[in-house]
């Protein structure tokens, strides 16, 4: 018991108290938002955070470096039970089937946010377990992360949910890309890539995807059009509650979830986007600067680059659909959008790199130690 209680200690006193104050004011923008847009959906949003602060916790003083061995292979099998589970029993949202309901609750879980945590453990776990040389990982090595991130990949875009998927996608290569592989393997994938991009927009896209990559170039669709009206409207310092008619009227789609940017922009103008993005450049270069100190050890350097992008890449890919420069996927602002399997999914993760922050250099505390707790 004193063994526990001092690693609970020792928790705190490494407690990055920083990147959690730095979440604050992003919490209360969009909450504030999303009472006004829906009060029924705030109190749905507070369960969501009391879940999301109780995850964060137990994943905070979790002994992770101990149970990495056993946990990531039963929790990336587990994670794609639940994606092929999907495929036979999961809830139809929107014309998408990507939620399994939870019975009894009322609430869904969208088993395509838990491989996040799956993919970056694992790659965290088998770097650790074999650091890059010092050119980079070759061919074999390689081939082996990327057959980690390419199976989760295609059983979400077949959801479909091509929007996580390339986001599983982005940040399992991102991770690899700067955690080192050899330069000559990167060129070979873009060329591949490039040659095969007219194949793969043929035949593995649907037809509706297609549509949004044509209106994206052409004419923006109903969605991005009403977006861009509410941005508009709301001019550099926004306009009050009342006045803010694409939202209110609802003619603004989605306006608690995938489109609350819009509503922000309708609501608090130009200087509110561009506080918002602020806050978030802030975070992602706080996490990316937390995985690129050369006293970070690879557990540690993962979980930061992984959040880092992961973070990057939603709030690029939702502000870039929002405004007509990116095809319109499924993809909230993280930890911002009304949505709570996602929210969770944040709070597990930030509660996951606490906890390796904080032993990093703990001699008693480690990966292949798997039996220290116990004595």
């Amino acid at each position: 018991m004193l063994y526990w209680l001092s690693l609970n200690e020792r928790v705190f006193k490494n407690f990055n108290y920083l990147l959690m104050i730095q979440l604050i004011p992003i919490f209360f923008i969009s909450s504030w938002l999303i009472f006004e847009i829906n009060p029924e959906l705030f109190k749905k949003q507070m369960i969501y955070y009391v879940i999301a602060f109780m995850a964060f916790t137990v994943s905070m003083v979790m002994p992770w470096r101990l149970i990495f061995w056993w946990l990531v292979p039963t929790l990336y099998g587990f994670n794609l039970f639940l994606l092929l589970l999907v495929d036979v029993a999961g809830k139809t949202i929107l014309g998408a089937q990507r939620w399994l309901s939870i019975p009894g609750t009322g609430l869904t879980i969208q088993p395509s946010e838990f491989i996040k945590v799956s993919v970056i453990m694992t790659l965290a776990y088998m770097i650790r377990k074999s650091p890059p040389p010092k050119d980079g990982y070759g061919l074999v090595a390689f081939l082996k992360f990327a057959a980690l991130i390419i199976i989760p990949f295609l059983l979400i875009a077949k959801e479909p949910d091509l929007g996580t998927a390339m986001i599983v996608l982005i940040v399992g290569f991102g991770i690899l890309f700067v955690v080192g592989v050899k330069k000559e393997i990167w060129i070979s994938l873009i060329i591949l890539m490039s040659l095969s991009a007219p194949i793969l927009y043929k035949y593995g896209l649907k037809t509706y995807q297609k549509q949004r990559i044509y209106n994206m170039v052409n004419q923006p669709s109903y969605q991005v059009k009403q977006a861009l009206i509410a941005i508009g409207s709301g001019g550099f310092t926004g306009k009050s509650k009342e006045e803010s008619t694409q939202t209110q009227l609802k003619y603004l789609p989605i306006a608690s979830s995938d489109f609350i940017f819009a509503y922000l922009g309708e609501r608090l103008g130009f200087l509110g986007m561009m506080t918002v993005i602020t806050l978030y450049i802030l975070l992602i270069l706080h996490l990316f600067y937390i995985g690129v100190q050369p006293y970070t050890d690879y557990y540690t350097k993962v979980f930061a680059i992984g959040l880092s992008l992961i973070f990057f890449v939603y709030m690029g890919v939702n502000i870039y659909m929002i405004i007509g420069l990116a095809p319109v996927v499924g993809v909230p602002l993280p930890m911002f959008s009304h949505g709570g399997t996602s929210f969770i999914i944040f709070a597990i993760l930030l509660g996951i790199l606490q906890n390796l922050i904080a032993f990093q250099n703990y001699l008693g505390y480690n990966s292949d130690a798997k039996v220290s707790l116990a004595t």
